[in-house]
């Protein structure tokens, strides 16, 4: 097995790296004051929706004297991103945007977020901070096979490996037979996938004949997606690697708001740049550290699209107990559920509505569907049901296979991922007086 070893000065580029995490305390919370209240001040004088609540409130940025005050800021939530499309909640004008990246939004346009050249650097410095605390270090090989693109995965994890000093591939997601190729080939310590892909390329990898336990891959940094307990217990008895849970999402900056330490109790969350609070989803009302409720954060550092008391929708809790690692950024549970309906297929964010949506735009198909998720092999399968217009179905197999392709494009075009499609008679699926049940997952089965 490839060993690596640091060097005098690749030691010191690592211990800076992790430097931020173990400020003291009273230093660490004086320097979040002093960031939340340039935050708001930046964001009240340039985000017209932000000042328009916090008048309606009676609230000035001057009345943030002490990090409790926050509880005083009015919420942002994802349908503000939605509503201000594309550019509404920017505060630096177009000029010093360098990167616009998007997520999906449930009316097929995307949930747009901007960078300036520091938010760049910014996302560069949390993203090296995450693979220092996973035990990545400078001269590892780093095989990154989260999507480059639209979506913030790949990017952010290109950069901050590169700023630790390691050897990035950027090999993107697919092609599995390459992706172990590669692992192989190319003596691959470190991957960043989703963990379900990782599911796969371990059983990929048995068709192949090749052995795990022979590569010199130990470290998994896994994220865009919920994964279990268990599911980390499999990966790391299979694999031989050590699994580690990495948190974040677009509209605070990307992947890197929070990752797992060598403990693997729970992702620290870079507090310096990312405060956490949790609210009881119901009343908005701030819980202590320990109290499972909503995770809601606020961008301290960000500048192109600051994001002022973000609710996440994510359910979890901070932990009370000073992790042994020594970090003084606070951890936060893992990740288990969310209090609305998304879905996630492979590490893309999916509402049913946006299928919805999809299914309307094509002649011939009527307002009656349903979603089913599986999983083979390691990956998500999703397959639509939709009804049809008898008529269709009387058509020609030509005209039903048209049909078919019409709709699994339309689906693709708004969600980014490819569903199967399955075209049923009126009257098939089930109905219901209350809320109708859109969606079966079958994932966890």
């Amino acid at each position: 097995m490839l060993e690596r070893r640091m060097d005098n000065s690749t030691k010191q580029a690592f211990n800076v790296a992790s430097a931020p995490d173990y400020l003291p305390l009273p230093q660490l919370r004086a320097l979040q004051l002093d960031r939340l209240r340039a935050i708001v001040k930046r964001t009240y004088e340039r985000v017209s929706l932000f000042r328009q609540r916090c008048d309606e409130r009676g609230i000035k940025p001057d009345d943030i004297q002490q990090l409790e005050d926050i509880r005083h800021l009015p919420f942002t939530v994802k349908n503000d991103l939605r509503e201000t499309y594309p550019y509404g909640l920017f505060a630096s004008p177009m000029e010093e945007i360098v990167r616009l990246h998007a997520s999906s939004g449930t009316t097929g346009k995307p949930i747009v977020v901007a960078y300036t050249e520091s938010d760049i650097a910014l996302w560069a410095h949390v993203m090296e901070r995450s693979f220092a605390a996973c035990g990545v270090h400078p001269g590892d090989i780093v095989q990154n096979a989260y999507g480059y693109g639209l979506f913030t995965g790949g990017l952010g994890a290109h950069y901050g490996a590169e700023a630790l000093g390691a050897t990035v591939i950027p090999i993107s997601g697919g092609q599995s037979d390459r992706q172990i190729m590669v692992m192989r080939d190319f003596g691959v310590t470190a991957l960043c996938c989703t963990p379900s892909y990782f599911l796969h390329l371990l059983e990929r990898a048995d068709d192949l004949d090749v052995d795990w336990q022979n590569l010199p891959l130990r470290v998994g940094i896994f994220g865009a997606e919920p994964w279990t307990d268990d599911m980390r217990q499999r990966i790391e008895q299979q694999s031989g690697i050590r699994a580690f849970d990495i948190y974040g999402l677009s509209e605070i900056i990307g992947p890197g708001v929070g990752v797992e330490c060598t403990e693997q109790d729970g992702p620290h969350i870079f507090e310096d740049h990312f405060y956490p609070e949790i609210i009881d989803p119901e009343s908005g009302e701030v819980l202590a550290d320990g109290e499972e409720g909503e995770l809601v954060l606020t961008t301290l550092t960000k500048q192109a699209m600051p994001m002022i008391r973000y609710r996440t929708r994510d359910i979890t809790s901070i932990h009370t107990a000073t992790c042994p690692c020594g970090r003084t950024v606070r951890r936060i549970k893992r990740i288990g559920r969310r209090s609305d309906d998304m879905l996630i297929i492979r590490g893309v964010n999916v509402f049913p509505s946006q299928i919805e949506t999809a299914l309307l735009q094509v002649e011939g198909t009527m307002p009656h569907y349903q979603i089913e998720l599986s999983r083979e092999q390691g990956l998500d399968q999703l397959e639509v049901a939709v009804e049809v217009n008898q008529d269709i179905l009387s058509d020609t197999v030509r005209g039903m296979e048209e049909l078919h392709q019409r709709i699994a494009q339309a689906i693709e075009r708004i969600i980014g991922v490819r569903a199967t499609v399955r075209l049923v008679e009126p009257q098939t699926l089930p109905r219901s007086e209350g809320k109708a049940k859109r969606v079966i997952d079958r994932r966890e089965q």
